[in-house]
């Protein structure tokens, strides 16, 4: 049974060049092949050498399968779903008769040509492939569009805009201009948490929000926050998905700062290292207090956002320390 589409979120191919998806179809094609062999033979002592001699055929067409389909994988994405789906099956099956026809002449061995029978099984097998993945994306699209419902409900709280309005009131009499543009900066935070959120966003972008949000937070608490900002190697035009940044330094200030009754420092430092963004935020930590139970949360949703646009080469990790908290995001650099 699958699961309905979703209109705001159409089908698309999967990106044939991250390492998730790429392991994901190669632990598939080889479960295909030992069911394959599992019904084939008549003693299990066949099954091992059976098994290794599909795989040695079949590993060199499916690599170059995967090298072609992500080298036209730009290009793909932008035809509809249906015609991306057969152009990609259609490279499949060209370029593994130019692998096993290679191989037959190569080894003299006809037995390893492609017929119709092979290429009926190679599209069987493209087909339950991009069916996997049609569903998956349906299964997670909903986090993309919590993300919206998270930012209005749960992560711009209330009590939030209850205190900035009230900080802006006290700023009207005595600093009228820091307090128009205080108002200025929570209508454009507004915005941004209302606007449609499924794209992706730059680093530039991200840090803009974020630093309007703490300045908005900075009028109530004053002194007692102190944000240190490491972005001097930070790739601003590096894509990511939206309402990462600003979401974790809300729960540094919720957790780090507000329990504490002297100031404390939040310290976020972005930077590239190779082909991937780094986003380390550290804030204080006390083990006593209640305002730590609300932290996983934010960081449930943002896992699962960062499993649907990057699979397994994004990551999320936890540390924590004697008097910090620190969060570290790791995930592939790219520009638009």
């Amino acid at each position: 049974m699958s699961l309905p589409s979703n209109p705001d979120y159409p089908d698309r191919l999967p990106d044939f060049c991250n390492l998730g998806v790429m392991l994901r179809i190669l632990l598939g094609v080889e479960a295909f092949v030992w069911i394959t062999v599992w019904l084939q033979i008549s003693e299990l002592t066949q099954m091992p050498t059976l098994f290794v001699g599909y795989s040695l055929v079949l590993q060199p067409a499916l690599l170059l399968t995967l090298g072609a389909l992500c080298l036209f994988s730009r290009p793909l994405q932008r035809l509809p779903y249906l015609y991306g789906a057969i152009s990609s099956i259609l490279v499949a099956l060209l370029v593994s008769t130019l692998v096993m026809n290679g191989l037959s002449h190569l080894l003299l061995d006809s037995k390893l040509a492609m017929n119709w029978r092979i290429a009926i099984n190679i599209t069987a097998m493209s087909l339950l492939i991009l069916s996997y993945f049609q569903l998956r994306g349906r299964a997670l699209s909903p986090a993309l569009t919590e993300a919206r419902l998270q930012a209005l409900q749960a992560r711009i709280r209330p009590h939030f805009l209850f205190n900035s309005l009230n900080a802006v009131l006290s700023l009207m009499r005595s600093e009228p201009r820091r307090a128009e543009r205080a108002l200025e900066d929570l209508a454009d935070l507004f915005r941004v948490v209302m606007a449609d959120n499924r794209q992706l966003s730059t680093l530039r972008r991200e840090v803009e929000i974020s630093k309007q949000y703490l300045a908005l937070e900075g009028l109530r608490l004053g002194d007692r926050l102190r944000v240190v900002w490491h972005i001097d190697k930070a790739p601003s035009n590096a894509l990511l998905p939206p309402l990462v940044l600003q979401p974790l330094l809300e729960n540094a200030v919720y957790h780090g700062i507000e329990p504490a009754t002297n100031p404390g420092e939040i310290s976020v430092n972005l930077y590239r290292n190779a082909g991937q963004l780094h986003l380390i935020i550290r804030n204080p930590y006390q083990k006593t207090g209640d305002h730590h139970s609300g932290n996983k949360m934010a960081l449930s949703n943002i896992k699962a956002r960062l499993m649907l646009h990057y699979d397994v080469e994004a990551s999320l990790q936890t540390q924590v320390q004697q008097d910090y908290y620190q969060i570290h995001i790791t995930l592939p650099y790219q520009t638009s």
